[in-house]
């Protein structure tokens, strides 16, 4: 079986190739190199046209807008948004921890996203922050949230014609905020089950509290319906409060994906998060 393989020079070209063929866009490879390998040395083989966007300039950067969101391109590498103080904590940390470095210097933010592991290390802080991915064909534009763009374990929303463009980031500000990886070492590990929270707070009361696990199951774990239970809230209402939020959140989790064990180390990050919190004092990313 031979390769149908496209190389666009232009956004506008790669959107009419995927809408005609609707070949497969790869940029860094990192994951359908992985998945299609055929030994040491053996060029992969695919089974469906690809077309190749690494090249692609119009996908590449990261802007922060006028109201103070940012958009990254989806071609930018984890080691760009590692290194980018206009990216938000969570999202700069994620990438910062994601493989080797030669990995972070070729894996893309879009590439992460088509690949829709649960065990990826970008969409658990972006469904956090409620970003948005941009969708582009050669007939329409459209944004969606990243939490309704995975669908489940490498499952999205990506129609056969469209590209992921970009993903817009809104500005969320918060008192306090948390964010930890766990692996089977300590670096150049997949993840075996992460964790992000923010809270924030405003004379005392709680006004935004979100918490989203990876590695949880098909997708990204978030209960919004259990975050609410914190706001409005005071400060001093946490530690009452605390089982609860913990007991949902890890109901929120599939019983298939993880073992006693890492639902349990899951449950032990939510409450030490929420004891730090409740101890007042200065906003910080707590440790």
């Amino acid at each position: 079986m031979v390769n149908e393989t496209y190389i666009p020079s232009t956004l506008e070209e790669a959107l009419k190739i995927r809408a005609e063929v609707h070949a497969k866009p790869l940029a860094g490879g990192s994951d359908l190199m992985v998945q299609y390998r055929r030994g040491t040395g053996v060029v992969p083989v695919f089974p469906f046209p690809v077309m190749i966007i690494s090249g692609l300039k119009e996908l590449k950067g990261i802007k922060k807008e006028e109201d103070g969101s940012v958009v990254i391109g989806a071609l930018t590498t984890s080691a760009e948004i590692a290194e980018c103080e206009d990216v938000p904590y969570f999202v700069r940390k994620a990438a910062s921890l994601m493989g080797a470095i030669s990995l972070r210097n070729s894996a893309t933010i879009g590439g992460n996203l088509g690949n829709a592991s649960p065990k990826g290390d970008l969409p658990q802080p972006l469904i956090l922050l409620d970003a948005r991915v941009i969708l582009e064909s050669t007939t329409s534009k459209r944004e969606i949230l990243v939490d309704d763009f995975i669908k489940g374990s490498k499952k999205t929303d990506l129609r056969d014609d469209e590209i992921i463009t970009a993903v817009r980031i809104p500005e969320v500000k918060y008192t306090y905020g948390y964010y930890r990886k766990i692996g089977t070492r300590k670096a150049n590990a997949i993840s075996k089950l992460s964790m992000s929270a923010l809270l924030t707070l405003e004379d005392g009361v709680i006004k935004d509290f979100r918490v989203a696990s990876g590695a949880a199951g098909p997708k990204i774990a978030r209960n919004k319906d259990n975050e609410a239970k914190l706001i409005g809230k005071k400060l001093e209402d946490i530690n009452s409060l605390t089982q609860d939020i913990v007991k949902t959140h890890d109901e929120t989790i599939s019983p298939h994906a993880m073992a006693t064990w890492r639902r349990n180390t899951t449950s032990r990050m939510l409450e030490y998060f929420l004891s730090e919190v409740s101890k007042g004092g200065e906003g910080r990313i707590i440790e």
